[in-house]
C-alpha cells in the first residue's frame, strides 16, 4: 500500500512538471545527409555568435544565452574551442519577439424570464469575444557540420512570454535552451 501512494505521488508530480511547460513549443530538424556522430568539438559560427537579434535586444540577455547554449553543449560531452575552422561543429542562434493577439469568440445563451403584465419570453443568443495581447518569443539554434560546411541540426522553441517569465529570465533562458537542446 505504502508503495502504491508513492507510485500515485510520483505520477502525480510528473503531471504537474508537465503541465508546467506547456507554453514552451520545442522542435528541431536533422540534415540527413550530414553524419556528425563523431564530432567532439564545438565552436561559435562567428565572433557575435547570433545570426539575428530583434533591435534593441538587451546585450546581458545575450550573453546569458550564450552562456546557457555552451553550458548545454558542455553536459552533452562536447568540448568547446575558440577557432570555428578546427572544430567539428559550428553554432550560431538566433532570437527575437513579437506582439501577438489572441481574439477568442463564443455564443453565449442569455436566459430571460417573464416581463410585467407579459407572459414568458425565451432568451436569446449573443457573441462574447475576448481580445488579450501577448508576446512570443523565439529561440532557434543552429548546428553546422565544419566539413562539409552544411547544416546538420537546427532547433526552435516559441513561448509566449509571461509577467513571471519576466521577473524570472535567468530560469527561462536556462528551460528554453534545454529544452531546445535535448533533441541533439
Amino acid at each position: 500500500m505504502h508503495s502504491l501512494k508513492i507510485i500515485l505521488m510520483l505520477i502525480l508530480i510528473s503531471v504537474i512538471a508537465s503541465c508546467s511547460h506547456t507554453n514552451t513549443k520545442v522542435n528541431f530538424d536533422v540534415n540527413p545527409n550530414v553524419d556528425i556522430k563523431e564530432a567532439k568539438t564545438f565552436a561559435w559560427l562567428k565572433e557575435s555568435k547570433a545570426i539575428h537579434l530583434s533591435v534593441g535586444f538587451n546585450p546581458i540577455i545575450k550573453a546569458r544565452i550564450e552562456e546557457a547554449i555552451e553550458s548545454e553543449m558542455l553536459i552533452k560531452g562536447y568540448k568547446i574551442i575558440s577557432d570555428p575552422r578546427l572544430a567539428d561543429l559550428a553554432l550560431t542562434y538566433s532570437i527575437g519577439s513579437r506582439e501577438k493577439i489572441n481574439i477568442e469568440s463564443y455564443p453565449s445563451y442569455y436566459q430571460a424570464g417573464f416581463g410585467w403584465g407579459h407572459r414568458y419570453y425565451g432568451g436569446y443568443m449573443a457573441t462574447e469575444t475576448h481580445v488579450r495581447k501577448y508576446t512570443q518569443g523565439e529561440l532557434a539554434i543552429d548546428v553546422y557540420d565544419v566539413k562539409t560546411k552544411q547544416p546538420a541540426w537546427h532547433g526552435w522553441a516559441t513561448r509566449k512570454i509571461t509577467n513571471n517569465d519576466k521577473e524570472n529570465v535567468d530560469s527561462l533562458i536556462q528551460t528554453i535552451v534545454s529544452q531546445t537542446l535535448a533533441s541533439f
